[in-house]
Parts: structure tokens; C-alpha cells; sequence
């Protein structure tokens, strides 16, 4: 049975209707992006309008914290012609519109010199009344692995178990390190190596003189790669005793010398001791030298007081006294200051011819 033909022509005109009515839709379909630290990203934001959107187009991206319990953050914004890219001070210089006419149809945005801080949900809001139309893009920054170091743990003798270490000072979990030997036609590892690609450390079981040559790691993520080398050599055990021996022989000589030192140092201070007390002990039996001058005053003042207790019974007795002999101690004298000291100041010898003139008259 065939439908009413009124049914037909209203079922045709809704159809058509509908063909021609579109409303506002945003055409990118990538919302994950993962980059490296440094790079740069376009985070795509493209769309169509219909003719019924007949309102002020606006395109707000905006940053949505991982914490629900934070509020949404704008970061650009493209409003009535003009763009407002003030909001996010951690984005300041580094975001921009793609497009430098965005209401063509282009939100996308770019993101320079990537940071890991910039990780995070992105949402792209296009708005023209009455269409509305909004898509989310995750944005992870990772960091590359970078200052990479190799060292060596372990004695590098012939039989001994060697580990080569390998760590990167920065990178982004997960890291993935990768041993190699470079050899001249192979970079095979030793057949009795292990390595853990986690930590990064390859052990080397009883190693031999064929194990030695450089070794290279290589550390990588999913956004980079970094790479260091060692040089092994692998040598015959040291002789212990030897080392051992030569160490005491060193240790008694040096021994020796330090107390030789001691001895000569002691033996010295002995010496100089020995010579300040024999100084001084000289010192003190080396009497005061008299004044000469003074000796002499007192003598005659002696004298001269016996002169004046003199009576007649005991005058022999000065008379025959030798007045001329004088104490070499007081009046030892060369002759040529004798007669110096007898013209200049009358000197002793005057006043003894004095005293003996004195002694005759008296007689």
C-alpha cells in the first residue's frame, strides 16, 4: 500500500530542512599531545559556523587544574576582533593564536619553549549565539634525559666481578638504559654480563683481559635520548705483599728520620743550655773593677788620721813607715800617667813628701 502522497511531500520538506540547517562544530579530532621540555606544540582548535550563528564570536582556551576543587582558569581569549592573552603570567610571551585571523575558522593556539609546569587538560570554547561548541586536549611535558654520567665500581682485575653505572641527572620517568661495548666490528657485551635496564648498572662476572675496551649507555624516554662511555681496562691482580711491605718499609723509615731529628734537636738545646750557664757562672765570679780616684782619697784620709793621734812614743813607728810604697791594686800606674796625674792635680806622691816633711820636724 503506498503512503498518502501529503504525507510524502511534508516528510521531503522536513528532510530538506534539516540538510540545510547546520550548527556551530568544531572539526579537530587530536586531543593528546606529549612533547619534549623546550619544544613547541600547536594545540589544534579548528571550526565551522552556521548561518544561524549570528552573535559576537568569541574563542576562550582555558586551563582546568587537576584538583576538582579549583576553579577553571582562561589563559587567551579572542573577543570582538581583539585578543586577550593577559590572564596566565606563567604562559606570559610563550602562548599565541595560531591564526593570526582566528574568526576565519582557526582557533588553534601555540605554545612555545615547552615547560614540564605547562603539563596539563586544555579547553578550546567557541561561542556565537546561539551555537556553543567546546574540546579538551591533554598536554604532557616530558623532560629528556640529560647529564648522563658512567663510572666503574669494583677493582679492575682479572677475576673480579666489575659493575659500569649508568644514571641521567634529569628526564621524565620512566627511563630505559642500554648498554653497549664499542669494539672494532661488534658492540656485543661480554657473554657473562647482565644488565638491568631500570637502574642502569651492568655486572661483568669474573672478568677477563678481553673484557676491556669502552663501554657505552645510552638513556632514553619517550621524548629524547642521552648517552655517555667509560673506558675498562682490565688488569692482572696487584701484588698485596708487596704493597704491604713497601708500606712498613716506608712507615720505619720514616720513623727513623723523625727520631734522628729529635735526637739532634734535643742534643742542640742541650748545648746552648750548657753555654748560658757556664756564661753566667763566669759572670759572677768577675768582681766589680774600684775606682781608682776613690782608693786612693781614702788611703790618704787613713793616713792623715793617724797623723793626728801621732805623740813622740809612737812616732818611730810612722817614721819608719814606707810612705812611697803604694798598693799596686789602687795606684798601678804607667809612668806616663803617674807624671800626668802628679802635674795636673798634685798628685799623691806630692802629698806623700808632705806627710814625710811633716814627720821630720816633728822628730
Amino acid at each position: 500500500m503506498e503512503p498518502p502522497p501529503l504525507v510524502l511531500l511534508v516528510g521531503l520538506a522536513l528532510l530538506g530542512a534539516a540538510g540545510l540547517t547546520r550548527s556551530l562544530s568544531i572539526t579537530s579530532a587530536e586531543s593528546a599531545f606529549e612533547k619534549a621540555q623546550g619544544e613547541r606544540v600547536t594545540l589544534p582548535c579548528t571550526f565551522e559556523l552556521s548561518e544561524e550563528d549570528v552573535g559576537t564570536l568569541d574563542i576562550e582556551w582555558v586551563l582546568i587544574p587537576a584538583d576538582i576543587q579549583k576553579k577553571e582558569e582562561t589563559i587567551i581569549l579572542y573577543s570582538g576582533d581583539r585578543i586577550y592573552n593577559h590572564y596566565h603570567p606563567a604562559l606570559a610571551g610563550r602562548l599565541q593564536f595560531t591564526s593570526s585571523d582566528p574568526k576565519s575558522g582557526d582557533g588553534s593556539v601555540d605554545i612555545l619553549n615547552l615547560k614540564s609546569a605547562d603539563t596539563g587538560t586544555y579547553q578550546c570554547k567557541v561561542k556565537k549565539a546561539p551555537g556553543v561548541e567546546s574540546l579538551k586536549i591533554q598536554l604532557n611535558v616530558l623532560v629528556k634525559p640529560a647529564s648522563t654520567k658512567c663510572s666503574i665500581e669494583g677493582s679492575q682485575e682479572i677475576g673480579k666481578d666489575i659493575v659500569l653505572k649508568c644514571a641521567s641527572q634529569e628526564g621524565t620517568p620512566l627511563l630505559y638504559y642500554d648498554w653497549r661495548r664499542v669494539v672494532t666490528g661488534t658492540q656485543g657485551l661480554p657473554a657473562t654480563s647482565v644488565l638491568n635496564k631500570n637502574t642502569g648498572e651492568l655486572l661483568l662476572k669474573n672478568a677477563s683481559k678481553d673484557y676491556s675496551g669502552t663501554y657505552s649507555c645510552v638513556a632514553s624516554n619517550r621524548v629524547g635520548t642521552d648517552e655517555c662511555s667509560v673506558e675498562l681496562n682490565v688488569t692482572p691482580p696487584i701484588n698485596t705483599a708487596g704493597v704491604i711491605a713497601g708500606a712498613i718499609l716506608g712507615t720505619l723509615l720514616g720513623l727513623a728520620l723523625l727520631a734522628f731529628l729529635v735526637i739532634c734537636c734535643c742534643k742542640k738545646h742541650r748545648e746552648k743550655k750548657y753555654e748560658k750557664e757556664v756564661h753566667h757562672e763566669i759572670r759572677e765570679d768577675v768582681l766589680p773593677p774600684k775606682s781608682r780616684s776613690s782608693t786612693a782619697r781614702s788611703y790618704i784620709g787613713s793616713n792623715r788620721s793617724s797623723l793626728g793621734s801621732m805623740s813622740p812614743s809612737n812616732m818611730e813607728g810612722y817614721s819608719k813607715t814606707p810612705y812611697s810604697q803604694v798598693p799596686s791594686e789602687d795606684f798601678e800606674r804607667t809612668s806616663g800617667q803617674n807624671q800626668t796625674i802628679a802635674s795636673s792635680k798634685g798628685g799623691v806622691p806630692s802629698a806623700y813628701s808632705s806627710l814625710t816633711s811633716h814627720t821630720r820636724l816633728v822628730t
